[in-house]
């Protein structure tokens, strides 16, 4: 008996271009939506240059409308073709698709809601899935491990970085105080601090006394450490994840066949023979 395979609807033909990149047309749809947010981006970007909107204006506006139409049609595209539409709109992707077309509907009640338009480039994510670069968000996924695994201790020296900068900022208040007029008050002594510990400077705000400058070398050496320990944080717990994921219970003595040994260690506590780590 020769089994027939039902014929596709229109709508799960239109799901496998939509929302699949594994087809030639999914493909070519999802690179032609990339063309037309680049696109669309970059008229936001050169429209919010004075010199070309003045030149420019009513071209921008056809142009505006004409990719907020057809992103329109996208939108309730996928919606039509969606597998659980619900899922889709109130996901990520939908949200964005529905922010990126909202704020030329929006121009009728809000003057200038325009340069929202720019919101578009987060649809850009979508290139991940068209390039089959699945492995950059499995790497992702271990920064973003070793960042939850580190929020405690970066918690905590953000805090030592907080009470630093109100102690110098009160301290070269009380230098500078009556010599200095950008530091005037505790607040732009501590905006001083926060920028010259973050080593931003912008130089809006310098110490003019002697004692105020070396309270300055001071707070200017320790911005090293605020950009050096969070880092070396985060890079240890990623050095955990990646080059030492092995795990004692798969660890076996090739000498001995002793199992029960030390967290990554390298030899065999009970023989002192190079271990073998076992796959899992």
């Amino acid at each position: 008996m020769v089994s027939m395979t039902a014929p596709k609807s229109l709508r799960q033909k239109m799901y496998e271009i939509v929302f699949k990149t594994d087809t030639s047309a999914g493909n070519t749809f999802d690179l032609v939506v990339i063309g037309l947010i680049l696109t669309s981006v970059s008229f936001v970007v050169m429209e919010s240059v004075d010199s070309i909107d003045a030149r420019h204006d009513h071209l921008f506006r056809i142009v505006e409308w004409g990719f907020t139409i057809l992103f329109t049609f996208e939108y309730f595209l996928r919606i039509y073709s969606a597998n659980n539409r619900l899922k889709y709109i109130t996901s990520f992707f939908g949200l964005v698709d529905l922010f990126a077309i909202l704020p030329t509907y929006l121009l009728f009640m809000i003057p200038g809601g325009q340069s929202l338009l720019i919101i578009r480039v987060l649809r850009l994510m979508r290139i991940f899935r068209i390039m089959e670069m699945g492995h950059f968000v499995r790497e992702g996924a271990i920064v973003a491990s070793a960042l939850k695994a580190s929020r405690i201790k970066i918690f905590i020296f953000l805090s030592f970085v907080v009470i630093a900068s109100v102690f110098m900022g009160a301290l070269m208040y009380l230098i500078e105080s009556g010599h200095n007029p950008e530091i005037e008050n505790i607040p732009e002594g501590i905006y001083w601090a926060i920028v010259t510990l973050t080593t931003v400077g912008y130089g809006d705000a310098i110490p003019v006394t002697g004692s105020g400058k070396l309270l300055a070398s001071i707070v200017m050496i320790l911005g090293y450490a605020v950009i050096a320990v969070p880092t070396g944080i985060v890079t240890a717990e990623i050095s955990n994840r990646v080059l030492s994921p092995r795990k004692k219970e798969n660890a076996i003595c090739r000498k001995c066949g002793n199992k029960d040994h030390h967290e990554n260690a390298e030899y065999c506590y009970h023989c002192g023979e190079s271990l073998e780590y076992l796959e899992t």
